[in-house]
């Protein structure tokens, strides 16, 4: 495995680093170890300190990091942005919510006091995903770092330099030594830290089939571990919907960050009733997005990051449309340089096929109609995953009827299924388990004490 930066534009290696040796790994988690014992006592107030610091240098530095977000993995530059400042935005609210968030709690019992206190295990392992590389990583560390536990970064090999941003800023910012390390791990080697008694939790935020064998791992060896893994999100659509607002926010919702995200709203479940106006809508708005250089300002969608991640989306468009789905846009990648491929629309797409059953990590959309609600459930509820629904409805009561029905770890109701600080986050089924972000987020990596006085 290398690490290294290949423009997903030019196909041009930028850039490579070689791998941390088994002895620099040791080395680095007894850094980690060390650091955690001072780190664990400062006050929280001067961590929350330098999560400011670290959000200041976020929202100064958003357009050199967006540029190098669209270097190594293809994310337009207004995007790039938008995710640096909103990885600022984690940091302050984790430094804001310090004071409560890790206030003890107190309980009724029968002594004379008793109540909760948090705190901190110890170093945990991060292995990040390419697609929000600064994000990811950020809303994880927040909460992990307010509580008073170390970080160690295994970022994705194709995104070596924002891990080495991340590290710097975070210097910068005033973090002590060995409380944020980066590492440039093979995939054994990183099994090896998870292995390691001195590494307290592990979270990724990846593939399922990587989060099986995480999860395999840290289970093995009794640890906490939080798993945010793929998803095939549906976005509903009733008859009373507001269809331009649905259509243009499903365009974004599919099209953010070049299609590659896994909230993004990926099975367009439209009533019969609507259906004709709504694709009308969907299809317009996906061949006017512009693709091309994620550089350049006017550019709406990028390239994919990867070749191999190309490929392996032109293969399941192909057996989609090889098994009977037909083509209402798009559908095939662009000749010449770079890794592209076209806001995508497919309809008519077999039960069994990859356009059914799998997660598509590009900008490729499939349209369903349905009759009834049940249906609409049932078709929602039919993949592997559980990771985020939109419904698109005026009807309370309709809605307080689904929420229960669908099988997600988020809702929106009339709006994009995003990430926010204040909310948690996380999946259910094969998307995962465990939550990110708000009060939830913190609690996954702290020992939730019990404390009783006679």
């Amino acid at each position: 495995m290398l690490y290294r930066t290949i423009n997903p534009t030019t196909e041009e290696e930028v850039a490579r680093f070689d791998l941390h040796t088994d002895d620099a790994v040791g080395g680095m988690i007894d850094a980690s170890e060390r650091a955690f014992g001072t780190w664990r006592k400062s006050p929280a107030s001067e961590r929350a300190k330098m999560l400011i610091g670290a959000a200041r240098l976020l929202e100064q530095e958003a357009g050199p990091l967006a540029h190098l977000m669209a270097v190594e993995m293809g994310k337009p530059l207004a995007q790039g942005e938008a995710e640096a400042r909103k990885s600022g935005w984690a940091c302050r609210f984790y430094a804001e919510s310090a004071e409560s968030f890790l206030e003890p709690e107190a309980k009724e019992s029968d002594g004379s006091e008793a109540y909760v206190r948090l705190d901190p295990l110890g170093p945990i392992l991060a292995i990040m995903p390419w697609n929000f590389p600064f994000w990811q990583f950020y809303r994880f560390a927040a909460p992990t770092l307010i509580a008073g536990n170390t970080v160690l970064l295994k970022h994705s090999p194709n995104t070596p330099q924002c891990a080495l941003a991340i590290e710097s800023l975070m210097r910068r910012a005033g973090f002590p030594p060995g409380v944020i390390q980066n590492l440039f791990l093979t995939n054994e080697q990183a099994a090896a830290v998870v292995s390691d008694p001195r590494v307290r939790g592990v979270t990724l935020t990846g593939s399922t089939r990587a989060g099986k064998e995480v999860a395999r791992t840290a289970g093995h060896h009794l640890k906490p571990a939080v798993m945010e893994l793929g998803g095939s999100d549906p976005f509903v659509v009733f008859g009373d919907a507001d269809l331009d607002v649905a259509a243009r926010t499903g365009v974004e919702a599919r099209c953010l960050n070049n299609g590659q995200s896994c909230i993004a709203s990926k099975r367009f479940l439209v009533h019969r009733s609507v259906a004709d106006a709504f694709v009308r809508r969907f299809v317009s708005g996906m061949q006017s997005r512009k693709t091309g250089d994620p550089t350049l300002p006017e550019t709406d969608n990028g390239p994919l990051a990867r070749r191999d991640l190309l490929d392996h989306l032109v293969r399941q468009v192909d057996r989609t449309v090889s098994a009977g789905a037909r083509v209402l846009c798009g559908g095939s990648p662009g000749e010449g340089q770079g890794y592209f491929y076209p806001p995508t629309v497919l309809t008519d797409v077999p039960a069994g096929s990859p356009g059914a059953e799998e997660e598509l990590f590009g900008p490729v959309a499939t349209l369903t109609v349905f009759d009834t609600e049940d249906e609409a459930i049932e078709i929602a509820n039919s993949t592997s995953y559980g990771l985020g629904a939109s419904l698109w409805t005026t009807d309370r009561d309709r809605v307080r009827r689904l929420i229960p029905e669908i099988e997600a770890g988020s809702i929106f109701v009339n709006g994009m299924v995003k990430s926010d600080p204040r909310l948690p986050f996380g999946g259910v089924k094969e998307s995962g388990f465990g939550r990110e972000l708000s009060r939830e987020g913190m609690l996954e990596f702290v020992n939730r004490k019990t404390v009783w006085i006679a």
